[in-house]
């Protein structure tokens, strides 16, 4: 059953925390919290997302306030750092913050930066991390075939657990997975299953060796569990800089997924420099715990965006109701 949005308004809070370091183009994360049933839930779709886009992580949000989560198949998750485009030189002092972590997200092809700005940034991970440490880069789509190609040959010598969606369409992933079989580098697909029509089309042209699946943007935790039993191919459950509520959100989910073979992005909470958790869901020994967080009104307080902020997010969320009540009346 649908809340009535009078629900999620009576307790929504609207937050605006500021980051650590530039990531995705921002330096402040805004989200909207609500009170169900089950506890505390998430909605932050990005600022640029149209009201369809953004309607299924209302769906998702609602879904983890108002409908119990699956029963957990593991109490903790392991979970990789992710190191942002910064200069080599940076990379210690970011991975410092995720004590334990064995596995680091790399960003690369960022607009405006080069190859060389990559490849220096990978080795200063490698040489953090050491031979025994795992090195996964996401290029965001940001490269065509032929600049991917390049790229992960000349990465490749950091022995890369794989590479994220490096190109933008599933044609692409098939074509970079097909040229690049070789080097023995698996393909990652993330836009291609959270922003596609169709999430299981990736797996079916078989365009990628692994996808990244994400609570969020796939309408919540029961509907992402369906696309991973339904894609048959290896999951890493990842976040979208979510608060410590959103990363509870998708540490449920990956506590549900069978055979978890790959460390999660579920460690961005370190990216904050405040957190809206009493307790915020920071790895500790490279894990997060799979608990839903104490939610302090002291940190709501002192984290709350300002009033024309909050007026366009609660606007948004009535706006994304209305697409959900439309699909759930279907």
């Amino acid at each position: 059953m649908l809340p009535d949005l009078a629900e999620l308004l009576r307790t929504a809070r609207v937050v605006a925390l500021p980051m650590t370091t530039r990531f995705r183009g921002i330096t402040v994360r805004e989200a909207v919290l609500f009170e169900g049933p089950q506890g505390w839930t998430e909605f932050s779709p990005f600022v640029e997302y149209d009201d369809d886009e953004s309607a299924a992580w209302l769906h998702a949000a609602i879904d983890f306030g108002w409908r119990e989560a699956p029963e957990p198949l593991r109490d903790r998750i392991p979970v990789n750092a992710t190191v942002p485009a910064v200069a080599a030189a940076d990379v210690a002092a970011i991975l410092d913050r995720y004590p334990g972590v064995r596995t680091a997200k790399v960003k690369v092809a960022e607009p405006g930066q080069t190859l060389a700005d990559d490849l220096a940034r990978v080795s200063a991970v490698r040489d953090h991390l050491g031979p025994e440490g795992r090195i996964r880069v996401d290029a965001n789509t940001f490269w065509n075939v032929d600049e991917a190609e390049h790229a992960i040959h000349a990465l490749a010598p950091f022995d890369l657990e794989y590479v994220e969606q490096p190109c933008a369409t599933v044609e692409e992933l098939a074509e970079i997975r097909r040229r690049t079989a070789y080097m023995g580098v698996p393909i990652a697909a993330d836009e291609s299953v959270r922003k596609a029509a169709d999430p299981l089309a990736v797996a079916q042209a078989g365009a990628a060796d692994l996808l990244i699946v994400k609570a969020q943007p796939l309408g919540g935790i029961h509907s992402a569990l369906r696309i991973v039993a339904a894609a048959g191919l290896p999951v890493v459950v990842s976040s979208a800089i979510d608060t410590s509520v959103g990363i509870a959100m998708g540490a449920h989910l990956a506590a549900a997924v069978p055979n978890l073979e790959f460390d999660c992005g579920l460690g961005t909470v370190a990216m904050f420099v405040h957190d809206v958790a009493d307790e915020p869901l920071l790895p500790v020994d490279g894990f997060i715990p799979v608990r839903r967080p104490t939610v302090s009104a002291e940190r709501l307080n002192a984290l709350a965006a300002d009033a024309d902020r909050r007026q366009w997010w609660l606007d948004r969320l009535r706006r994304c109701y209305r697409v959900v009540e439309r699909a759930t009346a279907l």
